[in-house]
């Protein structure tokens, strides 16, 4: 990918993860597909293991089966659980519990209403 295709994916990314509200979450693999790179997951990790930005929300980031990516018990894992929590999401032993599913585009236009 050349530099500009990788400046212009990080702001992509970096802007969909401003975008997920207070208090939900999303998976790596999301992230990539809100910012129109389906299959990029491992980028967003990336980006994210290097962002400076003191107030980006990558505390709402986790794995694709809802669990932080931190080891257990590190000091990544203690502070996004704690970030989560203060938003008040419920973390479990590292997961999050009782998330929502993020609807689709199709599901959202067309899917009944809530």
């Amino acid at each position: 990918m050349a530099a500009s295709e990788t400046n212009d994916a990080a702001r992509r990314i970096f802007t969909a993860i401003r975008a997920i509200p207070k208090g939900e979450v999303a998976g790596y693999g999301e992230v990539a597909r809100r910012a129109g790179l389906p299959g990029r997951a491992r980028m967003v990790a990336r980006l994210l293991s290097t962002a400076s930005e003191p107030n980006l929300p990558w505390h709402r980031v986790l794995r694709s089966d809802g669990r932080i990516a931190f080891p257990d018990g590190s000091e990544g894992f203690r502070e996004q659980s704690a970030r989560l929590r203060a938003e008040g999401v419920r973390v479990d032993a590292g997961k999050v519990v009782g998330a929502r599913k993020p609807r689709t585009l199709d599901e959202s236009l067309w899917g009944p209403p809530e």
